[in-house]
């Protein structure tokens, strides 16, 4: 009976043998591109001549030639600060000579800043031109057209870019939530790399606006902001990162604020319990201030506390300030930080490894009558058209953590967006273990285009049945409420996507 107990401990404590996980490596790109975009000055004359569009890319190759992705674009330049979208894509690269390629891309997507504008906020930014590629690293030059169709925005400009490798190593999702040991694993197995660490934040700030910072109508900015936002962080080195951070307004100001930051971090210190920081970002921001051009610097420092090995309390200061304008902030915050080592091993010794469940989702999602303030036909309700981009969590097999983008392309609220959180349970699977249900209830703040949810805050119950298609592809679609406790706005919404499922190997102890 020992004997029997002991090898029954043994099999549930210490999981299977991790030379047996089977992976896959993806070579991805992250893109970042600069597009001038000639204003419609014949139109309205008081706008600046040009605006200057940063678009960042996440770039998935589906074969040697084809490759598709998501992207955000803001500007930076100009006086369309707080313009900001959100897209899909799909390209061609074919080698043309040695290091010279060929590229060329299409692109939809939907946003915006003012809809006097941009209208609706659907466009469309096909690109054609050449790449020079060496050591995974590339720049190129295109000739761009960019299109808000329902709107007045259409240009033709020559744009460029730089491309920098990334690197996705993961396993089939129906790997998800098992244990595997690693022992004397061979030096040439697949998992036989070094586990990357990151760390993903929900972030709650203070902005203390000062100096000549202004409102949209032109009133001195002095009331205090309160900011919603999220930061994914990814170790360079032991003491190094790199991160994104996007942030949202739910009071202070009328919805319709928003940020969107990249930067390189540096602990001087760092020991079992705390963390100490500093980082430097560079970015964009606007929307409901006065028009200036967008781009924004972010020093800042704080520490982590850590409570778990996995988890810390993060708190910070910085000061946040327009590049070419008057927008400038100090800063205080703090959030919940979740650190993970992942997609590889640190060493040969035994160490133990879990898998955890990864939905990455690009959605069309449908809102009905909708709660309008200042329409152009004067209508108080309408129904808006969003393009999402979500990614879900898996906790264990029914429990998840998620989040999401959301950016109107039709029903005249071009500029609404909102970004969400939240926690969502699955049912058990059904048809051949082909699917299952979903509940979940997701909060967050969103605003703009006259979207009537007051200062910004929005929660979202949603129930929904997902199809998996094969091991990496599901199809999903859901309905529930959207609903803004402070505003007017109480609609019933609908949505459809496609979920892209893997599962990633995550350092257990």
């Amino acid at each position: 009976m020992t004997s029997l107990l002991f090898v029954l401990f043994s099999f549930f404590s210490f999981g299977q043998d991790l030379s047996t996980l089977k992976g896959t490596e993806l070579n991805n790109k992250v893109r970042i591109n600069f597009i001038p975009v000639e204003m419609p000055t014949d139109k309205f004359p008081d706008l600046d001549g040009t605006m200057g569009l940063m678009g960042l890319h996440y770039q998935i190759p589906f074969n040697d030639w084809l490759y598709g992705g998501v992207a955000f674009h803001a500007a930076v330049t100009g006086d369309q600060g707080g313009l900001f979208t959100l897209g899909a894509e799909l390209g061609v690269h074919k080698q043309l000579y040695k290091n010279l390629y060929f590229d060329a891309n299409f692109h939809f997507g939907g946003g915006g800043g003012y809809r006097y504008l941009i209208n609706d906020g659907a466009f469309i930014n096909p690109n054609i031109g050449l790449q020079y590629k060496k050591n995974n690293y590339s720049f190129g030059i295109q000739y761009s057209h960019l299109n808000f169709y329902s709107g007045e925005i259409k240009s033709n400009s020559v744009s460029f870019f730089v491309e920098i490798p990334s690197v996705l190593r993961f396993t089939d999702y129906d790997k998800a939530q098992q244990t595997f040991i690693a022992k004397n694993l061979s030096s040439d197995n697949f998992w036989s790399k070094p586990a990357v660490k990151n760390a993903q934040q929900v972030r709650f700030d203070f902005f203390f606006p000062r100096g000549n910072s202004k409102k949209d109508n032109g009133d001195p900015l002095t009331e205090t902001l309160y900011v919603l936002g999220f930061e994914y962080q990814k170790y360079v080195s032991d003491n190094t990162f790199i991160f994104a951070h996007t942030d949202a307004i739910y009071k202070g100001l009328r919805a319709g604020f928003m940020d969107l930051f990249l930067g390189a971090g540096y602990h001087p210190y760092q020991s079992e319990r705390l963390n100490v920081f500093g980082k430097l970002a560079i970015g964009a921001a606007g929307g409901r201030v006065a028009p200036e051009g967008g781009l924004m610097i972010y020093p800042s420092a704080g520490f982590d506390l850590k409570l778990s090995k996995n988890l810390a309390f993060s708190a910070h200061g910085g000061y946040y300030r327009a590049i070419a304008g008057d927008l400038e902030a100090y800063t205080l915050g703090g959030g919940i930080k979740y650190y993970g080592l992942n997609g590889g091993t640190n060493s040969k010794e035994e160490t133990t490894f879990s898998t955890r469940g990864i939905r990455l989702e690009i959605q069309n999602q449908s809102y009905f009558g909708v709660a309008k303030t200042d329409d152009v036909f004067n209508a108080t309700a309408i129904d808006l058209q969003l393009i999402a981009l979500k990614g879900s969590f898996d906790f264990n097999k029914w429990l998840y953590v998620t989040g999401e983008a959301s950016f109107a392309y039709s029903g005249r609220s071009g500029g609404y967006a909102h970004g969400m959180v939240g926690l969502g349970v699955y049912s058990p699977r059904f048809l051949d273990a082909k699917m299952r249900a979903f509940a979940e209830f997701m909060a967050g703040a969103g605003g703009g285009a006259g979207v009537d949810t007051d200062e910004g805050i929005i929660v979202k119950p949603a129930i929904g049945l997902s199809y998996d298609v094969n091991n990496r592809i599901s199809i999903l679609a859901s309905g529930g409420k959207y609903y803004s406790p402070f505003g007017n706005v109480n609609s019933n919404m609908l949505s459809v996507g496609l979920s892209f499922n893997l599962s990633t190997l995550k350092v257990k102890n």
